[in-house]
């Protein structure tokens, strides 16, 4: 009997066969694709709510680049109907970066207050308020008043955005979402510079309200950040949170487990005093931080992306519109490639281009204004003038202007990272303000002595950056703190 079983499988009569593994092939499968399905469930659920809520908070982001794009292309127009002196447009240009200022330091206290969607909120109630007083303005107080809580908003957006991208994303999608919080700061900044050459003033600070409206919309519908939940104590919220943004039937123990040993181990760390940051362990880090900042703001970025229409009419183009709009448009394109090629190029090698190009553009913007000055070819005056711009917000976008944020992020200890984070980004907000309140005098001074002393700076940024500044590209946070500091 056994011998006929053989010779009929042989040649091939293995009916019985298949029906005694059938079942057993049926349910391995079904296994199998019930456990893939499951995977892309809980995969594509994931990526679904974490996009969306990453979606409505860049909306801050967004704001953030209309309030700091709003000046420049609305300079002239604004000085004439309300009669502004270049001393009051100036404060009106520069005292968004005081209010941002003030939002940047109590940002921190808010966000672990009243959560970072109340954080994300309140900034866009105080814009709100800031952009109707703009609109409904007769004079120069409600329209600095204006500014000044637009100011107070994006500088609570400034902080809270990354922070609650980071603090959602899980880790294989982290650095990619929170790169675009700087995308969208300068797609902000573009839309704003476009509108404003086929807008009225008024108008284009109504426009400043849909980012605001869209993102109180959005908070009802996203997540409060779990790591902010699980600090607080809020157990059972959190648990929640994360299983809305990790998918129905994803395993968040070990995440959960690995949330709360980071607010453990946070707890457990001396509370870092000002007077610490300048102990040995920690005095490098912060020159590198500081330095970067100043240097990010030396340069002049504020007062040229704050009055670029009006340099370009100094220059003399009959209308600054032509130049403000291939400024607004090169910008979004050239912070992509700066993004692509941080993790590939490195953050040291970036930096160095980038100083190199923003002197080659401010060089070519002084030289302009000197050949000018002397009457001599000016037929390349214009032509001069807007290719220095070009290039250096090109070159500042690639590099200068997302990079020194990161390793900031990147070169402190955990237990420091907040005091010495606040002190740079006071410094950087503090560097905004006198670039931009100053540039106008510096302008009516001598338009070619302010582009040649930026470029000065330019100069002591890539001197700064070839002996100071380390390459974090491919380092843990432990090796970079290591290499500082040999």
């Amino acid at each position: 009997m056994a011998i006929t079983e053989h010779k009929d499988i042989e040649k091939g009569d293995n009916k019985g066969l298949e029906d005694l593994f059938e079942p057993l092939i049926d349910e391995k499968s079904k296994e199998n694709n019930s456990k893939i399905d499951d995977e892309e469930f809980v995969q594509n659920d994931s990526i679904a709510m974490v996009l969306l809520s990453t979606a409505v908070a860049v909306c801050g982001s967004l704001e953030f680049g209309s309030c700091v794009g709003y000046s420049a292309p609305v300079q002239s127009d604004i000085s004439i109907d309300l009669n502004l002196s270049v001393a009051e447009y100036s404060l009106f240009g520069s005292i968004v970066t005081i209010g941002a200022m003030i939002g940047a330091i109590t940002s921190g206290r808010i966000a672990d207050t009243i959560g970072r969607k109340g954080a994300m909120a309140l900034s866009a109630v105080f814009c709100i308020a800031g952009w109707l007083a703009i609109f409904f303005t007769m004079g120069s107080l409600l329209l600095d008043t204006g500014r000044f809580f637009t100011g107070y908003g994006i500088g609570i957006f400034s902080f809270v955005v990354p922070i609650y991208i980071a603090e959602i994303s899980p880790k294989n999608l982290r650095g990619g979402l929170t790169t675009l919080n700087q995308l969208m700061i300068v797609t902000g900044s573009s839309i704003s510079f476009l509108l404003g050459t086929v807008v009225s003033w008024r108008t284009l600070a109504l426009t400043g309200l849909v980012p605001c409206v869209i993102l109180l919309i959005g908070l009802t519908f996203i997540p409060e950040s779990p790591r902010w939940l699980a600090k607080v104590g809020r157990e059972a919220e959190f648990e929640y949170t994360l299983r809305k943004l990790r998918g129905a039937k994803a395993n968040i123990l070990a995440e959960a487990d690995e949330i709360h040993e980071t607010i453990l181990i946070v707890k457990s760390l001396p509370k870092a005093r000002f007077l610490d940051l300048f102990d040995a362990k920690y005095i490098k880090a912060v020159i590198i931080a500081v330095g970067l900042m100043f240097c990010q703001q030396s340069g002049g970025i504020n007062g040229i992306g704050f009055y670029v229409s009006e340099t370009f009419q100094t220059a003399g183009l009959s209308s600054g519109k032509a130049g403000t709009v291939a400024y607004a448009l090169i910008q979004i394109p050239v912070t992509i490639i700066g993004v692509i090629l941080m993790d590939k190029s490195g953050r040291r090698a970036l930096l160095l281009v980038s100083s190199s190009g923003t002197f080659l553009g401010c060089f070519l913007v002084g030289t302009s204004f000197l050949i000018k000055s002397q009457a001599i070819m000016l037929e390349w005056v214009p032509l001069l003038a807007v290719s220095g711009v070009l290039i250096f917000i090109a070159s500042f976008s690639i590099g200068m202007g997302a990079v020194p944020w990161l390793i900031m992020s990147e070169i402190f200890p955990l237990h420091i990272k907040g005091t010495a984070g606040s002190v740079a980004v006071l410094v950087n907000w503090f560097g905004a303000w006198v670039v931009s309140y100053s540039f106008n005098f510096l302008i009516n001074w001598s338009p070619a002595g302010t582009f040649l002393l930026f470029s000065g700076f330019c100069i002591l940024t890539v001197i700064f950056v070839a002996k100071l500044v380390p390459e974090t590209k491919g380092k843990s946070l432990e090796e970079i703190q290591a290499s500082i500091n040999k």
